[in-house]
């Protein structure tokens, strides 16, 4: 379950630049390259080696959203003499350029992601590999890491390998219109061949137990002179290409299980009672019918990102669930937890390359076990430290704070007004019982309440709630109501 990036129009960025721009310093976010960065990445795109293994026959496309240069992904899916199905993913091999100890690693270890921001992205690598020499560009010939994943008629992994290879993505596809090309019988085989495999994966999922719910975009933009907020909901083969990369991740993490040496993404289930009390509590706030013996997972899956007391409820469920982390082992001394709970399996980040600093290691340690060899010594010494490093990471405080801006502008004018709404989270256990979070329907707005009147907060109550603060330059508490 994934929040996608806020989007906005141009006019309620032009509005917002200021704001942006503030929220970007606070974070000190890196928005230019050192000099002696962007000569390494020359000189890297000069020296680059390609790979022996040439795949260029194999026709694969990539599907993003229209404006993404930095493509690290690209897929060709056909059907198996004898039944079942064969995946062929390429993704981006950033080693090839990015070597250690080179200006470049280390630029990439301080920024450790791709940050997105409404109005700019802030990338990990520069811009001549993100969006140029490394990435899966149309046309042009590219070193990847090529898996080649075997399933049968059912979508059931039998076999997954990867090795280095050179590609070259034939077809440049957008979600929308590659969605539409589905819809209306024009799509090539391999493009329907992603509907009928994610479909099945889909199947497959539900039948462990995994959770993969697709929270929509959220957009503003200003109408009449006011800003509003909006959810744009995702299309079916967002989804279906979702489960391309989940069936990657998973692989990925067996792989590296089996050899003993890897980087897991894991997630431990959260058995705390009084948390499932608050979940329950929650829906009933919002109106969401939670029956005895149906699982959370069961309920999730039935939920509608589109309706707004469901995406509160994904939300806030989403953020009670305990945080998932990197998991390092070596040496066949394997951890003794390697579940990642919402996916109901071991699963590991591997497919994004280009935006995210963990997935270049664990490429690197699947390569070298389907090769049979050692896992390069870079890669080991790094190991114990990928933790730290991607806890630095600000892509979710970044998300988080920009949401909270959007909110703000949608409201400013809108201070004093008095709103229906649900209290959904009270701080009791952290011993502030008469502060807590609130959920608005109309607009839709998830923010921090405080109660005046000297009672405690109750969750999962009805409140008229008054809106205090709506502040997009406000440093905290962007938007705060009371309840008196």
């Amino acid at each position: 379950m994934r929040r996608r990036p806020m989007h906005m129009s141009a006019e309620a960025q032009d509005a917002l630049r200021t704001a942006l721009e503030e929220l970007r310093a606070e974070l000190k976010v890196p928005l230019s390259f050192p000099k002696r960065v962007l000569k390494a990445a020359d000189r890297a795109v000069a020296e680059a080696r390609m790979p022996e293994k040439d795949a260029t026959h194999l026709p694969f496309f990539t599907i993003d959203p229209p404006a993404s240069k930095d493509l690290d992904q690209a897929m060709h899916l056909e059907r198996r003499p004898g039944g079942g199905y064969r995946v062929y993913y390429a993704i981006a091999d950033v080693a090839t350029f990015v070597r250690p100890g080179s200006p470049l690693d280390i630029e990439a270890h301080d920024r450790v992601e791709t940050l997105y921001f409404p109005d700019l992205k802030v990338p990990l690598h520069p811009p001549v590999l993100s969006e140029d020499k490394a990435s899966l560009l149309p046309n042009e010939k590219r070193p990847a890491l090529l898996w080649q994943h075997d399933l049968d008629a059912h979508g059931n992994l039998t076999d997954s390998s990867v090795s280095r290879a050179v590609i070259c993505s034939q077809r440049r596809l957008d979600y929308a219109g590659a969605q539409q090309a589905l819809d209306d019988g024009t799509a090539g085989d391999s493009l329907k061949l992603l509907r009928e495999i994610g479909e099945l994966r889909e199947a497959v999922e539900v039948a462990r137990g995994g959770i993969s719910v697709n929270l929509p975009d959220q957009e503003v933009s200003i109408e009449d002179g006011s800003f509003r907020l909006h959810y744009v909901a995702t299309l079916p083969i967002e989804g279906w290409n979702e489960q391309i990369s989940l069936m990657t991740g998973m692989s990925a993490a067996q792989i590296m299980l089996d050899t003993g040496t890897g980087i897991l993404r894991t997630q431990k289930e959260q058995a705390d009672q009084n948390v499932a009390k608050r979940l329950h509590d929650i829906a009933k706030a919002l109106g969401i019918v939670w029956r005895p013996g149906i699982s959370y997972a069961t309920l999730v899956r039935k939920l509608d990102p589109r309706n707004q007391q469901h995406m509160a409820f994904l939300s806030e469920a989403t953020g009670t669930m305990l945080k998932a982390e990197y998991t390092v082992f070596r040496d066949g001394r394997l951890p003794a937890y390697t579940m990642h709970a919402a996916i109901a399996g071991p699963y590991t980040h591997c497919t994004a390359p280009l935006r995210r600093l963990v997935d270049r290691y664990t490429g690197e340690l699947c390569v070298a076990a389907c090769a049979d060899k050692d896992p390069p010594s870079w890669v080991l010494d790094a190991l114990a430290c990928i933790p730290c490093d991607a806890a630095r990471g600000k892509g979710g405080l970044a998300d988080r704070q920009t949401v909270d801006l959007a909110e703000a502008a949608v409201l400013k004018d809108r201070v004093g007004e008095v709103f229906d709404a649900a209290i959904i989270d009270t701080d009791a256990e952290r011993g502030r019982p008469r502060e807590g979070k609130v959920f608005l329907a109309d607009p839709a707005v998830l923010a921090k309440v405080v109660s005046t009147n000297g009672l405690d907060l109750q969750l999962g109550s009805s409140v008229r709630a008054t809106l205090k603060t709506a502040d997009p330059f406000a440093p905290e508490d962007k938007v705060l109501f009371t309840v008196s």
